[in-house]
């Protein structure tokens, strides 16, 4: 498992509340770095702390990502959330495949 840094604002009590949920997983793949006045953050994922407080970064070896790319690859490391993910994704497949199965036999 590749080893992975998030970065987050701890000063923000929606983004800390969320993060403590992640936290309490206790995956030992992933540092958590809370942004909060930090230079060494800003330096490590080539980010000025406007960037970092607006959105969610992860790195990732060498790459960092941010937004949504970022917490679909820390979601990847939580299994309770990729899990629900995945329950909810099949869910919906199953339904527009309904959808397009209705759509099919009536163009045939």
């Amino acid at each position: 498992m590749q080893f992975m840094k998030v970065f987050y604002n701890e000063s923000c009590s929606i983004c800390r509340a969320e993060i403590n949920l992640y936290k309490k997983q206790n995956i030992k793949a992933i540092e958590w770095v809370d942004i909060t006045q930090n230079k060494l953050a800003e330096k490590e994922a080539h980010q000025d702390n406007k960037a970092l407080l607006r959105r969610l970064h992860v790195k990732e070896g060498n790459e960092v990502l941010g937004g949504a790319k970022a917490f679909l690859s820390l979601w990847k490391k939580i299994p309770i959330i990729f899990n629900l993910f995945s329950i909810v994704y099949g869910v919906i497949a199953y339904f527009l495949y309904l959808k397009n199965k209705k759509q099919l036999i009536k163009n045939n």
